[in-house]
């Protein structure tokens, strides 16, 4: 009985390690993908076709704005030009990133910095 309480004690330590560990690298990734991005976008880069009810959008503007990468934003409910490139791009949903003029669908920081370190 007392090997087995051991070795569950071992277990959920490891466990806790491997998970601390797989949090820091994930944490260190996304600081060294920002740091990338910011170094690469410059003001009017990267724009963003937002809605009100968009949770992935808010993600996506939280991000870009904690990693200081400069964006500009829109919200198709308010603004009716931004409507207008929505519905220009034939987007399925939001957000709708234009980086560089490329239209790209939902948020992905590391294509976002692809696009930014494509030729142009």
């Amino acid at each position: 009985m007392q090997t087995s309480r051991r070795s569950l004690i071992g277990l959920a330590a490891l466990v806790l390690a491997v998970s601390g560990v797989s949090q820091w690298w994930a944490g260190r990734h996304t600081d060294l993908l920002g740091a990338q991005v910011a170094a690469l976008a410059k003001p009017g880069d990267i724009r963003m076709l937002s809605s009100e009810t968009c949770g992935f959008c808010t993600v996506a503007r939280l991000w870009f704005t904690e990693q200081k990468v400069p964006f500009s934003e829109c919200f198709i409910e308010r603004d009716a030009a931004c409507a207008a490139e929505f519905a220009a791009n034939r987007a399925p949903g939001t957000p709708l990133l234009l980086v560089r003029g490329q239209p790209q669908l939902g948020f992905s920081p590391d294509r976002v910095k692809e696009r930014l370190q494509a030729p142009a």
